[in-house]
């Protein structure tokens, strides 16, 4: 079996709802990264196996498997063919890792990436359409559901409010948390941290989402997201645009063009927890993966935990004792943005080069998914 090599890792910069990524076609902007793989590369892209993408919402412009769509809207060759994930926020992490897993299995070059535009096809767009149709939503009316969990509210707003009453999380302690993400989003782009993973769009360079001018005092402000709950705008993240994209190959690929691999796959696994409170997850994944890599907290030298909400990656370290000095260490989604098709893979990217940057060994990743999921990928950098 073969290991999953790294060759590259890309994205887009991340844009604000209605800024600047939000006119761009969602295939535009997967072939943008898709191209950039590509670029310095001697790989022939007709030697691909498979695309992978990510993509929430696969209506209108994401409709038709966005994958393939992207592909042959980068100008590739026709018989390279592609397939589209929804794990919900985790869809590029899962095309991560069904990409390593094909090249583990005998493949030996795969692409994988997510794209998602929110400005252009709204969160929960494919609900609506089916409520507008006369169906009902996902769990709603379903015998099933209803005998085993209840008719009770189910939403991530809840759940983010459920997850910081039951770790006993304060507003201010998650403002804390929040008003560090815009801080070292900021601090990094400022360093020109950003500048080898991003590929401009345009004339666009810089995520959109970190905020200069926050503070505590402007978040105390806002009122919460639920009548009878603390979890406000502020403490959870950005709707955004934006496409990410991952070069995997085997080693036979790897001797073939003499390709200098930057990391390796190390582990790679998913696990699901109650989805009433569907964002924790990460807790039981974290705890899984490590156990089944043979490894400890201590061994990870970063982690990129997805801020969908400051509750959910506190609830995680609290829960793990993670220390937070070494999580998110250039900002998370509350101050980057999440375009959630294409998260998983931003989130690796970012964390590859910020290993490189530190000269770190190993970085773990996970994220909370809809319908109480998580997956874990830990990658073990080269050279």
């Amino acid at each position: 079996m073969s290991d999953a090599y790294i060759i590259d890792a890309v994205r887009t910069p991340v844009g604000r709802r209605g800024g600047a990524l939000s006119g761009v076609h969602p295939a535009d902007l997967g072939a943008h990264v898709i191209r950039a793989l590509f670029s310095d590369s001697p790989i022939d892209p007709g030697e691909v196996d498979d695309v992978v993408f990510g993509c929430v919402d696969t209506l209108g412009p994401q409709a038709g498997d966005i994958a393939r769509t992207a592909w042959l809207a980068a100008g590739f060759p026709e018989e390279v063919p592609g397939v589209t994930v929804d794990r919900q926020c985790g869809s590029s992490q899962q095309a991560l890792h069904f990409a390593a897993q094909a090249v583990m299995s005998g493949s030996d070059l795969v692409v994988a990436g997510g794209v998602q535009n929110m400005s252009q096809v709204p969160i929960g767009s494919a609900m609506l359409v089916g409520e507008q149709f006369g169906f009902p939503t996902p769990t709603n009316g379903s015998q099933g559901w209803d005998h085993r969990y209840g008719t009770e509210e189910i939403n991530q707003f809840r759940s983010a409010d459920m997850i910081a009453a039951r770790w006993e999380l304060t507003r201010f302690e998650m403002e804390e948390f929040a008003l560090a993400s815009h801080r070292k989003a900021v601090a990094a782009q400022d360093a020109g941290r950003f500048t080898r993973e991003i590929v401009p769009v345009g004339g666009f360079e810089h995520d959109e989402g970190p905020r200069r001018d926050t503070s505590l005092a402007k978040m105390a402000k806002l009122a919460p997201l639920r009548p009878d709950g603390c979890v406000t705008a502020a403490l959870s993240s950005q709707i955004s645009d934006g496409a990410s994209a991952v070069l995997i190959a085997s080693e036979r690929m790897v001797l073939r063009h003499k390709l200098t691999p930057r990391a390796r796959v190390h582990h790679m696994s998913a696990r699901g927890a109650d989805p009433v409170y569907m964002l924790t997850a990460p807790i039981r994944a974290t705890r899984h993966a490590l156990e089944r890599a043979g490894m400890s907290v201590s061994d990870i030298d970063l982690f990129e935990a997805n801020e969908a909400f400051a509750s959910v990656v506190l609830a995680w370290a609290k829960e793990l004792k993670v220390d937070l000095d070494r999580v998110n260490v250039n900002g998370g989604a509350i101050a980057l943005g999440h375009p959630i098709g294409a998260t998983g893979t931003r989130l690796f990217t970012t964390l590859l080069h910020e290993l490189e940057r530190t000269g770190g060994r190993f970085g773990l990743q996970t994220m909370c998914e809809g319908g109480g999921q998580a997956n874990v990928t830990i990658v073990e950098r080269l050279g």
